[in-house]
């Protein structure tokens, strides 16, 4: 039986957004949540998430503490909708995750992703794109 270690979310540069969201000004970037198991292997729980943002500078702005804060917010839980208190919604969250990990076979429930280490890796492209803006 393979044990949950840590959720892992790597964020890149959403090459779907095409070239226009690549400037100073604008930026894309995607982020896959997935939980990685203490053999290594990892599991994918979220693949459509993600984010863009434009204004003067905005790489030039961006620091890599940003992008990590960002990304564990833009992987959820969501803020509840109107008569859902945040407590269901993130009950809510956890549980599909959990459910979605157990399809791959992995014995979890919400309880123990919310207890898990979550890491963010930022793209080697990433970075260099937060360097470039920088200078």
């Amino acid at each position: 039986m393979h044990v949950p270690a840590r959720l892992v979310t790597s964020v890149d540069l959403d090459k779907t957004a095409g070239p226009s969201f690549d400037t100073d000004d604008q930026m894309a970037v995607s982020a896959l949540l997935e939980l990685e198991l203490d053999d290594g292997r990892r599991v994918v729980l979220l693949d459509d998430r993600g984010w863009s943002s434009h204004g003067r500078g905005v790489w030039a702005h961006t620091t890599l503490e940003d992008l990590a804060e960002t990304t564990r917010m833009v992987v959820g839980p969501d803020e509840p909708p109107d008569g859902v208190s945040y407590e269901e919604e993130a009950a809510m969250h956890w549980g599909e995750l959990a459910s979605r990990a157990r399809s791959s076979g992995i014995d979890v429930d919400g309880s123990d992703l919310v207890a898990l280490p979550h890491d963010v890796d930022i793209s080697p492209e990433v970075r260099a794109r937060v360097a470039r803006g920088r200078r």
